[in-house]
């Protein structure tokens, strides 16, 4: 296909409004255009599978007691009105999700009949891969990329994309091509980002399984914000190739793809799953590592746990909505008869500043480059923008001012560095991220000596729209186990003692309270470093109430079985004292 010639600044400006309206066009025209089967209201036998977990409608495919179109026309009908709701989808591709599903799925496969979601940046053949930038619509791919030639091959159906920020750098989900994502439980708060359509769609109910990617916390802040289940994976044990992305070549902090579900036991199985269909046979960058069943046993039957927990990165304090949901998680584990340790491992504020100079290492040029005139940009990327592009001696003078005369030190530490990198400078960083790596891993094995932590996924619940701007650096529980996950220039081996690269879940617990989670009379917010006056900005238990809460579980690298096994052990502690989440009704 030949690419048409493209404008210059700022005569592009027309070229992306045409663009960003022809898209939704194309979106509006393909919903309305669906047969009356997709627009009916739910039936008996619609709710049925509905309640059904994957492994069941699975085996129910594979007897032929169900067809994979009923399960995919069943799933499209829920979609269409999480859409309606929150505006999570971005290409609609049920029409071709049909064809799949009628003549080419794998009858057999582990994902047999299943209609599974796509953050908007995964390739399907036959559509474009915009990443939310207008420059990159009328592209369709001419093929399936890696993960959707994988999904179909275990006989799952892809049938929607979901939005997305444009840059990847958000807790948010906002472009001018497909428009604002918005939160299920309140339309005036943010779903997460940067997979934040999926987020929407399966804690609304409009699917089971998806797939997201996350570089900072882009699985696991939507998951916390909406309320499901997500798995932040080791690198190399989920295929990452046959996709588009906003920041090409940034390895200074590795991206992966990763699962994200209603359920717990549905994050289990599809986890599962995908493992047993050999990624590494499709993408070159998949270590080839079985399902490690031993690991697994180990986790489930273990009778007492060693559990640490970070209480705060010494950045944001928690606020007390999720403060109090990792206390129900404590108590229950201690009810459960595990021992639950405090602990303060290598200054989480240390891994902040490296991860946000290395992410940002070439002066956000690259997120920048796929912008045209007038194309709205996320507040918080705007603001990491703003400040980068601010000639260095002025910024120098602000940050004196900031250290000396607000006397924030915190602040100040993140401002210093906020600078394009030249190689030289980008190589002493990446020393400098091993040193911490290896420093960590040494607190973790001889002096912690836990079988896994817990965090809160975020310092606060889900930010309201544009929130960003101002929480754009509060990112730190989850991006600190992205920067530990940094490759290392060694030979490959799983030997924990060579590389770090932790896995984490995220399981929703609770709901904001505003009987229970108001700000204590001693709260000073003159008195919070600048991080932290940007977080609790917009925090409100009043109007924050009903928002979901979740708590991260972290573990070492590449125990996905592990850590999956004790989110289960986890809820079904919380099931048995006090009662664990209640999911978002599918209406």
């Amino acid at each position: 296909m030949l690419e048409a010639t493209r404008m210059l600044p700022p005569f592009d400006y027309f070229e992306h409004r045409r663009a960003c309206q022809q898209k939704q066009t194309e979106r509006a025209t393909r919903i309305a255009s669906l047969p009356s089967a997709y627009l009916t209201p739910l039936s008996a036998e619609d709710h049925e599978i509905l309640e059904k977990p994957i492994e069941e409608l699975v085996q129910d495919v594979q007897k032929d007691i169900l067809k994979p179109i009923d399960i995919l026309r069943t799933y499209a009908k829920v979609a269409i009105r999480a859409h309606e709701k929150t505006n999570c989808l971005t290409e609609v591709m049920f029409p071709e999700a049909e064809d799949w599903a009628e003549n080419g799925i794998n009858k057999q496969g582990p994902l047999a009949g299943i209609p599974v979601s796509l953050k908007d940046s995964i390739a399907v053949g036959g559509f474009d891969v915009s990443v939310g930038y207008s420059c990159n619509t009328g592209k369709p791919y001419a093929q399936d990329g890696t993960m959707v030639r994988l999904l179909k091959d275990a006989g799952a159906i892809p049938y929607v994309k979901t939005n997305l920020p444009t840059t990847l750098l958000s807790f948010e989900s906002t472009n001018d091509v497909w428009g604002r994502c918005t939160n299920p439980h309140n339309k005036k708060y943010s779903p997460g980002g940067s997979t934040g359509g999926e987020g929407a769609l399966l804690a609304y109910g409009g699917g089971r399984i998806g797939i997201g990617s996350d570089v900072a916390g882009s699985v696991r802040a939507p998951a916390h914000f909406s309320g499901i289940y997500s798995l932040r994976c080791s690198t190399g044990r989920w295929p990452k190739t046959g996709m588009n992305t906003s920041m090409p070549g940034q390895e200074g902090i590795p991206s992966v793809f990763s699962p994200m579900t209603r359920t717990l036991p549905d994050l289990v199985y599809f986890t599962k799953s995908m493992i047993s269909m050999k990624p590494w046979q499709y993408d070159y960058s998949v270590h080839p590592i079985e399902w490690k069943e031993d690991q697994e046993r180990d986790a489930k039957q273990r009778e007492k746990f060693r559990v640490g927990v970070i209480r705060t990165d010494g950045v944001v304090d928690p606020a007390p909505a999720c403060a109090r949901a990792l206390d129900q998680v404590v108590s229950a584990l201690r009810a459960e008869g595990h021992e639950v340790v405090d602990v303060n491992p290598p200054s989480p504020y240390e891994a902040l500043v490296i991860a946000s100079t290395l992410l940002n290492s070439d002066g956000c040029r690259t997120f920048r480059s796929f912008f045209r005139t007038g194309e709205w940009n996320d507040t918080g990327a705007a603001q990491m923008n703003f400040y980068m592009k601010v000639p260095r001696p002025f910024k120098y003078l602000y940050y004196l001012w900031v250290k000396y005369v607000r006397r924030d030190d915190l602040w100040a530490g993140l401002l210093r560095n906020w600078h394009q990198k030249s190689a030289f400078e980008q190589w002493k960083w990446v020393a400098k991220r091993e040193a911490y790596k290896a420093k960590w891993h040494e607190w973790w094995e001889k002096e912690a000596k836990l079988d896994f932590m817990l965090t809160p996924p975020n310092a606060t619940p889900a930010v309201p729209h544009d929130g960003m701007k101002d929480a754009v650096s509060s990112c730190g529980y989850t991006f600190l186990f992205n920067l530990v996950s940094g490759p290392i220039a060694q030979p490959y081996r799983t030997d924990k003692s060579i590389q770090l690269d932790y896995t984490c879940g995220i399981i929703p617990v609770t709901h904001v309270d505003k009987a229970l989670d108001q700000l204590p009379p001693t709260f000073r917010f003159k008195g919070l470093n600048g991080v932290a006056q940007g977080a609790y900005k917009h925090y409100n238990a009043n109007d924050m109430h009903g928002l979901p809460v979740a708590v991260q579980v972290v573990g070492q690298r590449l125990q996905e079985e592990k850590v999956l096994a004790v989110m289960t052990r986890i809820e079904d502690a919380l099931e048995k004292h006090g009662g664990k989440y209640q999911l978002l009704a599918i209406e």
